[in-house]
């Protein structure tokens, strides 16, 4: 054991496994029934255990390290603002801190030119749902089932997958709904444009019944991220826009995960050329090498508060080191060509490399995805299109997907799955030779889901 220049000790893996089973409580996890692997380095797309076995990062952590691992710039960045000021509280104007904003309202729709800086996403749902209920004095938020949102005691809420169930009851007027999800549509839908219209009059339907002027806002993930990369279908996102416009609704953009390259733009939303009153975002703004999230004002909701206070703040918003890398992290975007690079990985490598899996594994149900933001849907039967495990699957009946996600573990590859889907999810920064070599892993890692596989 050595001492390091940060004052802690360097361990080995085994002391490091020991500590963080002794002192680490984990999130989402039952704590007897976890063994966290002890990451040693990071480079690029890849991270390294202590016996130096490598993985190809398909996962970008929880598909936020944009930018890759350990970017030089980025790092150097952060070394030089802790040089000169690590840290000043949120009522002070700070360099970083207006630069950071003012480079996030440059690749934001227009009209939305003020930003009101978090540490992460969970927050930033929190203060964009708050201002949305300030702005029109009005209570009820709708947010989608297939969603994830964060899990302070408010975004929890507003999620709409399994998650939010044991914290349950919840933050009071929230509403869920279907979004559009073609292939297992809730409407009955058989086209992209049945999709698209069906899902907007059930949202126009439960308005109605709701009450038109007892809402707040409408919340949705742009691209949905975690419960399914669901492109929506043309049409649906301006669908929205008017149904907000019509009712005097504040229409709310998460890219939290969507957002800062991953789709292949600066922002998911700029792809279907709609602009929301508010965008929330963290994740990829800085690869989470800081923590730092955000809301994104439109210009009439920032004016609502120019002469009447927001009640609401954290000691930590527009944390210089935080805006520092984000500052770093979007000017490296811009000079190295990111979002054109992951927008080229989706229509060139990606996209065209799943579909080819899909016409060799009769387990692939679906691919769909954009950017570097893909998805693959795993079956039992196409035809009847029965998941590979059942939603929420646990104990036993999750075997066949940890079966699949080990196989692409030992062959060095990390993988992203959550119910019957694994994601491909690469640093937006990944070569198109390590995206290949990824896509043969995965190639392999199928043989297993083909095996549970009882259609014809």
């Amino acid at each position: 054991m050595t001492q390091t220049t940060a004052g802690f000790a360097s361990h080995d893996e085994g002391t490091v496994r020991r500590d963080d089973r002794a002192h680490v409580f984990h999130s989402w996890s039952a704590q007897d029934l976890i063994d966290p692997l002890p990451i040693a380095s990071a480079q690029g797309s890849y991270f390294s255990d202590y016996a130096g076995k490598s993985y190809l990062d398909f996962s970008s952590q929880l598909v936020n390290v944009n930018i890759g691992y350990q970017h030089p710039k980025l790092v150097a960045a952060i070394q030089e603002q802790a040089g000169r000021l690590c840290t000043i509280q949120p009522a002070f104007a700070n360099d970083a801190r207006s630069e950071a904003a003012r480079l996030i309202a440059e690749v934001a729709p227009a009209g939305l030119e003020k930003v009101f800086f978090t540490n992460g996403g969970a927050e930033a749902i929190e203060n964009a749902v708050r201002m949305a209920r300030l702005h029109t004095g009005r209570n009820k938020i709708f947010a989608a089932y297939r969603s994830y949102h964060g899990a302070t005691a408010g975004a929890i809420s507003l999620t709409g997958d399994p998650r939010r169930w044991s914290s349950e009851p919840g933050m009071p007027g929230v509403i869920h709904y279907w979004g559009p999800y073609l292939y297992r549509s809730a409407f009955y839908s058989q086209s992209e444009e049945e999709e698209s219209v069906r899902s907007l009059q059930h949202l126009r339907d439960l308005i109605m019944v709701e009450g038109p002027k007892s809402v707040a806002g409408i919340l949705l993930e742009t691209v949905v991220g975690t419960n399914g990369i669901l492109v929506p279908p043309d049409g649906y996102l301006q669908g929205v826009r008017e149904i907000c416009d019509e009712f005097g609704i504040v229409m709310i953009a998460d890219e939290v995960m969507a957002g800062f390259g991953r789709c292949g733009e600066w922002f998911a939303i700029n792809r279907w050329d709609v602009r929301p009153d508010l965008i929330t975002f963290a994740k990829g703004v800085n690869s989470g090498y800081v923590p730092l999230g955000g809301v994104i004002i439109a210009d009439d909701i920032a004016s609502t508060f120019s002469k009447r206070s927001f009640p609401g703040g954290l000691t930590y918003s527009g944390h210089p080191l935080a805006c520092a890398s984000a500052v770093a992290s979007i000017n490296i975007f811009k000079e190295e060509g990111i979002v054109e690079h992951a927008r080229s990985l989706g229509a060139d490598t990606i996209g065209p490399g799943l579909e080819k899996l899909a016409l060799k594994h009769p387990s692939i149900g679906e691919v769909r995805g954009l950017g570097v933001f893909w998805a693959i849907e795993l079956v039992r039967n196409r035809e009847t299109r029965e998941p590979l495990v059942p939603f929420n699957a646990t104990g036993p009946e999750a075997l066949p997907m940890q079966e699949f996600a080990s196989s692409c573990k030992e062959s060095g590859l990390w993988p992203f799955v959550h119910f019957n889907r694994t994601h491909v999810v690469p640093p937006c920064t990944t070569s198109v030779q390590d995206v290949q070599k990824g896509l043969d892993i995965l190639d392999h890692a199928l043989d297993v889901a083909d095996r549970y596989y009882e259609g014809e």
